[in-house]
């Protein structure tokens, strides 16, 4: 890894974010959640660890991992010994062969040097019949907006490829539709556009609170610990044709073993 200290990109406790942000929040860990029934989990860049208790309740044990200390310092004065912390290089998994039946990669692929090594890592410490849980904005989406610190996003189709290079039988899932239903949507779309194309898009979460007030209205503060009465969840739709997801804001990848 890069040394760089991913707290400044991360949503964490102390944050304002949208409706939207929390409701995209709870649908991430309730997916993996139900994935995760009675099973061995880890999530490997879990940020300070806001989706750790939603995936505790459901999964048999969970094991929370992340690059950045300050994340991890907040995950670990919140849960207070209730799920293990570890700091890991997501290419580099300090696990032994056949630790986990679930291991889970949310909003942080983009940041990885190598996918590659990842995915084969993921690979080597699931058991026969696991699942490697992969969530990422959509790159194809008009209104996406590129993480200051990120190194490559994938496309859906680059996505299925990646993990069926690693061995996994993929199935790809969108949710979110991008479609703007309003026409204060519709302008925000536009202003976001163009302040995407012109660099103007502060690059840290609390430079981003402002626009995000303007343009999204009320915000909420984002808690240590996700509950899944918080926010509706939004059921991730399976898509079959990788060209056809340009419709969602985010994509969800499940590679089964």
């Amino acid at each position: 890894m890069s040394g760089i200290d991913y707290s400044d990109v991360t949503e964490a406790h102390g944050n304002q974010i949208s409706r939207e942000a929390l409701e995209m929040m709870c649908t991430r860990y309730l997916f993996a959640a139900h994935l995760s029934e009675g099973r061995d989990v880890l999530e490997v860049a879990c940020g300070a660890g806001q989706g750790l208790g939603v995936l505790r309740e459901r999964a048999h044990r969970v094991v929370g991992a992340d690059y950045t200390h300050g994340l991890l310092a907040m995950a670990r004065a919140h849960y207070n010994g209730r799920v293990p912390l570890t700091r890991i290089d997501a290419q580099e998994l300090p696990f032994r062969p056949g630790s986990f039946d679930v291991v889970v990669l949310y909003e942080a692929l983009y940041y990885l040097a190598n996918p590659k090594a990842f995915v084969a890592e993921a690979r080597r410490v699931l058991r026969p019949s696991g699942r490697l849980v992969i969530c990422t904005v959509n790159r194809e989406w008009a209104d996406f907006n590129p993480s200051p610190f990120s190194t490559a996003y994938h496309s859906a189709a680059e996505l299925r490829a990646l993990l069926e290079s690693g061995g996994f039988e993929t199935a790809l899932f969108g949710a979110f539709p991008a479609q703007a239903a309003t026409m204060r949507e519709r302008l925000v779309s536009v202003v976001k556009r163009v302040a995407v194309a012109f660099g103007l898009v502060p690059k840290t979460m609390r430079g981003k609170r402002l626009l995000k007030r303007l343009f999204l209205g009320r915000l909420v503060l984002f808690p240590p610990e996700i509950r899944a009465d918080m926010a509706a969840y939004q059921e991730p739709v399976p898509v079959l044709d990788d060209r056809q997801f340009n419709g969602y804001k985010v994509v969800y990848a499940v590679g089964a073993l």
